[in-house]
């Protein structure tokens, strides 16, 4: 079964149009250089992998091409929210 995402510009389309782009929140190092490797590793490689409310990075890459947030429930697929760039995560209820 495939999701319905709703895009901020382009409204709701099929999953195959967009381009996951993992966990979002997640700050880049203020000075990589400075990381040992296992602090690159870690910040590479390790994401949160909750079982509910997720907020991940998607791209509309067979559309507008922008990027934009979901809050989705990891038990049934369901998106909750969704959100620009830069704003802050949705407090869900």
């Amino acid at each position: 079964m495939l999701l319905l995402i709703p895009c901020p510009w382009c409204g709701a389309r099929d999953e195959v149009e967009f381009h996951y782009g993992g966990q979002a929140h997640v700050a880049y190092p203020e000075d990589p250089s400075a990381l040992s490797d296992e602090q690159w590793g870690r910040y590479l490689f390790f994401r949160e992998n909750p079982e509910g409310d997720f907020a991940e990075r998607w791209s509309h890459s067979a559309g507008c091409r922008r990027w934009f947030n979901v809050v989705r429930d990891t038990r049934s697929n369901r998106i909750k929210h969704v959100y620009l760039p830069g704003e802050p995560r949705p407090v869900t209820p």
